[in-house]
């Protein structure tokens, strides 16, 4: 209905954020029959990102989820994954030696992982997604209890009432903001600076994730659809500035050092740093995903560094985690939803904790600096890379945390109603 106030809508559920954790969410709440209004700032899709990276255990889902199969030719899958330290492979991976249904991270861009959402949820009548909408506050009852949310839309001011709101609105999220609920950041010793470049088909294969490291410096060299490789190199915390003052050609020597294979490419098309972009990395802890009302997911819940491509991953099976108790939940009541809310978190966090504990070993091994730490980081490598054993736990921690041969995502939902 519309009055003086603007536009006012009812629903169960109320999602901010259109990204991967809440269209996934949205969607499978939809197929559910529950009533699911979706906010999204971005009046479309189609903008850059750099979370393209989806694991396997992701591509998992979305196969058993019915969308892998609309998505087909808009990903490659990636075969190898391999760390080049000093000149020297220190250790390497197949992805194809590993026993799971679906062993490949693809790289996808994610724009079309979420246009393909969209148009999921849009073939069920419970489905709204209104594009162009800034959350603005939080309604509250007089109890305190988060009642839905107001937004600012292209067509004016929009209340929305829900049962439950969900704050998917990601790593800097003014839901998690606005809710009061506590988040510790924890800032790491690097940023990274990203571009992108046309790729080096005479010198790479475009199925292998790269990483390369001489001393303290790193860089992530990632396949990328259709025809580019995304770069993302490390520098120190807060010093974009101090780096830009020794203009371009400071970025050129960093990246000739890491890939000189791709210098003349480098200095053909990065012509100045608005060809570049900043990603600030950090870590967030929120020790309470939920509130009366209320609940996070995805990064809003639990910022991760860009290490091995884990924010898409944790994004979509928090939505899938988290749609069933919903579902159950939506119907008996405050006390029901508080407690699925409850239980989402602790079906999640251990998971999360796993790969963020990985991120930051992953981390602290890049930064080693000096003879004695580089020496040692290599050892570590290739002790790992001499054991397929060893390789696979350790590339497991972070890419196969749900898959079995022969399990299908209704076991992994059936696991946290149990």
């Amino acid at each position: 209905m519309d009055d003086e106030t603007g536009r006012e809508l009812r629903t169960q559920v109320c999602v901010v954020g259109g990204g991967p954790a809440g269209l996934t969410l949205a969607v499978e709440l939809a197929r559910r029959g529950v009533d699911v209004v979706v906010l999204e700032a971005s009046k479309h899709f189609n903008r850059s990102f750099r979370g393209e990276s989806v694991s396997p255990d992701s591509v998992w889902l979305l196969d058993e989820l019915g969308i892998l199969d609309r998505l087909d030719g808009a990903y490659v899958q990636m075969h190898r994954f391999e760390i080049e330290d000093s000149g020297h492979t220190v250790l390497h991976a197949d992805f194809d030696r590993f026993p799971y249904p679906h062993p490949f991270p693809v790289e996808l861009p994610q724009h079309i992982l979420l246009s393909t959402l969209a148009e999921a949820g849009a073939e069920h009548p419970s489905f709204t997604l209104i594009q162009g909408a800034t959350a603005t506050e939080l309604l509250r009852d007089g109890g305190g209890k988060v009642t839905g949310v107001r937004a600012r839309t292209p067509d004016g001011a929009t209340t929305v009432h829900a049962t439950l709101t969900v704050g998917a609105d990601g790593r800097f999220s003014k839901v998690r903001e606005m809710s009061g609920l506590e988040a510790r950041v924890m800032p790491l010793d690097r940023d990274v600076v990203w571009l992108k470049l046309p790729f080096p088909y005479d010198s790479w294969d475009d199925r292998t994730y790269r990483v390369r490291i001489r001393g303290d410096q790193h860089g992530l060299f990632i396949p990328t659809r259709p025809d580019s490789v995304r770069v993302g190199f490390n520098i120190p915390k807060g010093g974009l500035k101090e780096i830009r003052k020794h203009g371009l050609p400071l970025l050129h020597q960093r990246l000739d050092l890491l890939a000189p294979e791709l210098s003349d490419t480098v200095r053909k098309h990065i012509r100045g740093w608005s060809d570049t972009s900043m990603l600030d990395i950090f870590t967030t802890v929120v020790p309470r995903w939920s509130a009366p009302g209320l609940v996070l997911i995805g990064d809003a819940a639990h910022t991760l560094t860009p290490i091995l491509g884990q924010g898409v991953n944790h994004a979509i099976i928090d939505a899938v985690t988290l749609a069933p108790l919903l579902e159950d939940a939506l119907p008996e009541g405050p006390a029901a939803l508080s407690d699925a809310t409850d239980r989402f978190q602790r079906a999640r966090e251990a998971s999360v904790a796993r790969s963020r504990a990985l991120q930051l070993r992953q981390e602290r091994l890049f930064s080693l600096g000096g003879r004695l730490g580089g020496a040692w980081r290599r050892a570590l490598y290739r002790a790992v890379d001499h054991s397929e054993r060893l390789t696979h736990k350790v590339l497991a921690g972070a890419y196969f945390q749900l898959q079995k041969p022969g399990e299908r995502v209704a076991k992994v939902q059936q696991d946290v109603h149990g």
